[in-house]
């Protein structure tokens, strides 16, 4: 248990993991106040979020410690995108574009052109154009060197000199294309943003969760939340608030 220095926040995740934490008919929990952003309704919403976690960010895009401390967790894919794509603008320095090169497999008609598989961004795979600039955190997609703790989802920031080539990655079988192709491109991705389920396993001292829509899989707001180690540094915005109460989120369900 991460949030062992906070006993109550201790007890509060393990009802919410267990299933215990009250709830209503719709098996929907509430949050804690303290932990909760105020939803305001504008566009600036998101941006309030960033400056919350990422407080002073350009006196500390040097600052490794400050970078890998703290993370955006939300649900989809999408919206991590979004939420990186907002933060490397935000960040100062060059920034410098790594282009993807995409084949299909076995398509001798070339039904699917390279400029239409630019476009897909499946999940588990690095964009067609890759926008990195020094400092920035990234994630590793792919097991690179197991003994030198270069894993998949692992968390990378500046400081440790590794050799990191374009390396030929297929979409799971899950995404269910109606065809095969490989995107040959540095494996990695921007991770000032990340997955919930990406971030298991890690822990993250500063953490705000972003829920567009409720956690909506198993056992997905209690990951979420003991991500961090303490209430005083977790924030969730959950959009949009219902009647009954501001924030929302699935009670986990049982196996």
């Amino acid at each position: 248990m991460r949030a062992q220095s906070d006993p109550w926040f201790a007890e509060y995740l393990l009802r919410v993991g267990g299933g215990t934490e009250e709830a209503n008919n719709d098996g929907d929990v509430h949050l804690p106040d303290e932990i909760c952003v105020p939803y305001i309704g504008d566009d600036r919403d998101l941006d309030r979020l960033i400056d919350d976690i990422y407080p002073n960010l350009n006196e500390n895009m040097s600052n490794t410690r400050y970078i890998t401390s703290r993370a955006i967790l939300t649900t989809r894919n999408d919206w991590v995108d979004t939420i990186n794509m907002r933060m490397i603008d935000r960040f100062q320095g060059e920034q410098m574009m790594y282009h993807s090169f995409d084949t299909t497999v076995d398509d001798p008609n070339n039904y699917y052109p390279s400029e239409f598989l630019n476009t897909l961004i499946p999940n588990g795979l690095p964009p067609h154009v890759l926008k990195l600039k020094v400092e920035c955190p990234i994630m590793l997609l792919r097991n690179i060197d197991l003994a030198n703790r270069l894993c998949n989802y692992t968390r990378l920031n500046a400081g440790m000199q590794i050799f990191l080539p374009r390396i030929p990655l297929c979409p799971s079988d899950d995404e269910m294309f109606p065809f095969h192709f490989k995107r040959k491109q540095f494996p990695v991705r921007l991770s000032f943003a990340m997955t919930i389920n990406k971030s298991k396993d890690q822990t993250i001292p500063n953490v705000v969760v972003y829920l567009p829509e409720p956690v909506f899989s198993h056992g997905q707001l209690y990951v979420a939340l003991s991500r961090g180690t303490a209430r005083s540094n977790v924030k969730i915005l959950a959009i949009p608030f219902t009647d009954e109460k501001k924030n929302k989120g699935y009670k986990r369900t049982q196996q």
